[in-house]
């Protein structure tokens, strides 16, 4: 039975939201939650809560063991963009976009 956890609009690029999410994609849910936490990435500490946020689901459907979780997917996409200008010289404009992201997690038992 999967366990999923979602986190719309966290304030980091797809990008490099990415990057945690790759390393921690199949492993066991201790080894990911143990391997984020020394991870110096802001989006580490996001992922982080977030696959504890989905173990919590686990102990409250109480369908699944949650001693034998492991990350079966993991995916970040793109959100919305906030734009935001910063005066330049001669008046000009430059246009500032603020990234930020959807993150979704799914958990199954081995």
């Amino acid at each position: 039975m999967e366990v999923t956890a979602k986190l719309k609009f966290a304030r980091v690029g797809a990008q490099k939201a990415r990057l945690v999410a790759d390393a921690v994609r199949g492993k066991d849910v201790n080894e990911a939650i143990r391997s984020l936490a020394y991870m110096k990435k802001k989006s580490a500490v996001l992922v982080k809560k977030l696959i504890e946020s989905a173990v919590a689901n686990a102990e409250d459907k109480k369908v699944v063991d949650v001693d034998n979780l492991y990350v079966k997917a993991i995916t970040v996409d793109q959100g919305p963009l906030m734009k935001r200008f910063r005066p330049r010289a001669q008046g000009r404009a430059f246009t500032i976009r603020k990234k930020l992201s959807h993150i979704n997690v799914v958990l199954d038992e081995r």
